[in-house]
């Protein structure tokens, strides 16, 4: 079919995969929080309504990390099927750091998932809580080294390339901790624990429907309230610094996310539009005027790097498409949202 190469075709089944993926890791890092901080007061009050919220919630929590551990190794595959060459070339530097995070997060969460899921009365409740500490301690190291894979392809540092045209490592330090690395995995951990509180809050305000006066709904719906009103606000100035850092580091990939096709004084937060790649323009722009400057630069005047942004390295315009950051109605309309 004209216009369906095996890149895009490639990245549109990458794109699923890990769309379907991410739902429920994002769900389990807040989830696993959840659940100790949930045995911790159970422990220290000896409530018994902290013990039923416990118990509901680890079942939940059960079928999400299943399916998180199920669907991430679909994904893991597709490094070698969808993208060969890149796993040839950053193999050496991309395989040590998933799979670290198999040896220290997955084998902790998974040594320990079964004493959380069904050791309550078969071992004591201080072993047991230290069990379902490890698995949340476990699901926030997966997040770390899975971060810092993607943090490196964002912006790769500690490398040299060798005869065979590789990236290997030349400073793990320098890899692990890479320019994006720190926002990256503050914003995503707390994305985290905001999803997890949007949804505890949700199932809790529909049993208060039902039931204005059961305590534990009451309960559930306070705690997931709380922890909304105080991670909130931290987001927002997350996403900030994230965004600051990556207009830093990958000034096209900004304008392509914004549909910013040129080079203009006090840009325009455009909300909806049409990009044409072809015609470099966005159409049927609707845009605040001077709004994304300031959200990007601080600065409402200030100019922003367009989408066809000169490389640092070469000086060249990048004409070839495959170079370009590719700019769809998703990438603008996600400003309305």
């Amino acid at each position: 079919m004209d216009g369906f190469d095996p890149v895009l075709l490639a990245r549109w089944q990458f794109a699923f995969t890990i769309s379907f993926h991410i739902v429920f890791p994002a769900f389990t890092i807040g989830l696993a929080s959840y659940l100790a901080v949930l045995e911790a007061l159970w422990l220290a009050t000896g409530r018994s309504t902290f013990l039923a919220l416990f118990n509901y919630w680890k079942k939940v929590f059960a079928v999400t990390f299943a399916m998180g551990v199920v669907s991430g190794l679909v994904m893991s595959y597709q490094f070698g099927t969808n993208w060969s060459v890149f796993a040839d070339k950053a193999g050496p530097v991309i395989g040590p750091l998933m799979g670290y995070e198999v040896l220290t997060a997955f084998f902790l969460e998974a040594g320990f998932l079964g004493v959380m899921l069904f050791g309550l009365n078969k071992v004591g409740r201080g072993l047991h809580f230290v069990a379902t500490f490890m698995v949340a301690i476990g699901t926030f190291i997966s997040a770390f080294w899975i971060l810092s894979a993607n943090s490196w392809m964002q912006t790769p540092a500690g490398y040299t390339v060798n005869a065979s045209g590789q990236f290997v490592p030349a400073d793990w330090w320098a890899i692990i901790f890479n320019p994006s690395f720190p926002y990256r995995l503050v914003h995503m951990v707390i994305a985290a624990y905001l999803t997890t509180a949007l949804v505890v809050g949700a199932v809790g305000a529909w049993h208060l429907l039902r039931d204005k006066f059961n305590e534990h709904s009451r309960v559930m719906f306070s705690m997931a309230m709380w922890m909304l009103a105080i991670v909130a606000p931290v987001q927002i100035l997350a996403g900030d610094q994230h965004g600051l850092n990556t207009l830093e580091h990958q000034p096209a990939k900004i304008a392509a996310m914004e549909g910013h096709f040129e080079t203009r004084a006090g840009a325009p937060l455009i909300l909806f539009g049409w990009p044409d790649m072809a015609g470099e323009r966005t159409l049927y722009e609707i845009a605040i005027p001077q709004l994304g400057s300031l959200i990007l630069t601080h600065d409402q005047a200030q100019c922003t790097d367009p989408v066809l942004v000169v490389s640092r390295h070469g000086g060249a315009r990048l004409a070839d498409a495959r170079s370009r950051p590719v700019v769809t109605v998703g990438t603008c309309a996600r400003n309305a949202i």
